[in-house]
């Protein structure tokens, strides 16, 4: 594992997106999913919308990353609540 620059911020990460992954799969186990129309242009269903939170948040780092030199906590943080807007909106 020497070839990746493990930090406590990528470790964070990670676990961040595993812990969100088991509590999808047990909101999915405990309140079975149906699917919705929000302001997305498809019906959608509890994990397409953590899977587009997570596909946008990344997207806004990029930009992020490419277009300021701002620290990246507050892309973070933005991501956040991209996220929160897709999950309960979307």
């Amino acid at each position: 594992m020497a070839w990746m620059a493990w930090t406590w911020q990528t470790a964070l990460f990670f676990g961040a997106v595993g812990l969100g992954l088991a509590v999808m799969t047990l909101a999915e186990i405990r309140w079975p999913t149906q699917s919705r129309r929000g302001f997305l242009p498809m019906a959608t269903t509890r994990g397409d919308r953590f899977f587009i939170s997570l596909l946008g948040s990344a997207f806004i780092h990029i930009a992020w990353l490419a277009a300021t030199d701002l620290p990246v906590a507050l892309a973070s943080l933005l991501s956040l609540g991209y996220a929160a807007l897709v999950m309960s909106k979307g």
